[in-house]
């Protein structure tokens, strides 16, 4: 493939002619676009570490990152939300939709299909994008749901968040966010970005996570979703308390499981690594099965 060569008037420079043809970031939307070049050049090269493949960009905006994705030789399936933007989008982007290395794609990255958007196109896949901060949580959550299908993700995401995810356990940051996240990735590289980098400029400070899949990643278990939401749920009470009524089972229950898969439950939520909450799903769902075979 051809590498995408911008036109001089194009890529990041496109905000501009966006600017004249009238076009404001909509703050309904959450709108923040990246107007560093070279944070847009990073934040490409981790998406696609070797020429090729495939990246789901979330949010394409005003094309800034876009254009250092397809320079990398990648096909990218650009998804905005807001409509306005695709008509612009396409005339800055009009060769490599023509080429058929960009598609540009009205969808709403909480709620559209991001396999079906991908599956046409060539793997190694990736998911990539400067996310509304507003629906990070969602986003992410998302993101676990496909983590077996590509590559890496990497999202810049309110540097608050950034820090949850990263929190050790048994910090006042490390909540559930942290647990969900981590069962599915390892972060491999951070990237500070201030709101200098951006227009118009936010009030927090941002950062970029590569996200990288574990080699071998567990299945989707409800069990553990469960646990980890309740446990979470009421974070300054003990386990014991914040587990009470939940899953179906009685304090009594819980004072016989716990303990043997390895849990205090004088212990708070944050204390808990993944694999404790593991272990103890695991367990739960050994109880089940035997108390469904009595029946």
């Amino acid at each position: 493939m051809k590498p995408f060569d911008p036109p001089r008037k194009n890529s990041l420079s496109a905000r501009q002619g966006f600017r004249d043809r009238g076009f404001h970031a909509k703050r309904s939307f959450g709108q923040c676009f990246l107007a560093d070049q070279n944070i847009a050049r990073r934040i490409a090269q981790h998406s696609v570490p070797q020429p090729g493949g495939t990246v789901l960009e979330i949010g394409a905006g005003t094309g800034a990152l876009t254009g250092p994705l397809l320079q990398r030789q990648a096909i990218v399936v650009a998804i905005e939300r807001d409509r306005d933007l695709i008509p612009l989008l396409e005339e800055s982007f009009f060769q490599p939709i023509a080429d058929g290395q960009l598609f540009v794609c009205e969808h709403d990255a909480a709620t559209s299909d991001w396999l079906a958007l991908l599956s046409e196109h060539p793997t190694p896949h990736a998911v990539v994008g400067n996310i509304p901060y507003q629906i990070t949580g969602r986003l992410l959550q998302r993101a676990t749901q496909v983590a077996c299908h590509v590559q890496r993700v990497v999202f810049m995401m309110q540097k608050e968040v950034a820090d949850r995810i990263q929190a050790p356990c048994g910090s006042r940051q490390y909540g559930a966010l942290s647990v969900f996240v981590r069962r599915s990735f390892r972060v491999v590289e951070r990237i500070s970005v201030p709101p200098t980098c951006f227009r118009p400029q936010p009030s927090v400070h941002s950062a970029v996570l590569v996200l990288e899949p574990h080699p071998t990643l567990p299945p989707a278990d409800p069990i553990f979703d469960e646990l980890v939401s309740a446990a979470f749920s009421q974070r300054r009470k003990t386990l014991r308390n914040a587990w009470r009524g939940s899953m179906g089972l009685s304090v009594q229950d819980w004072e016989i499981i716990a303990p043997d898969a390895g849990i205090n439950l004088d212990a708070r939520a944050e204390t808990l690594c993944v694999q404790d909450f593991e272990r103890l799903a695991s367990r739960l769902r050994q109880v089940r099965e035997k108390h469904a075979e009595g029946l």
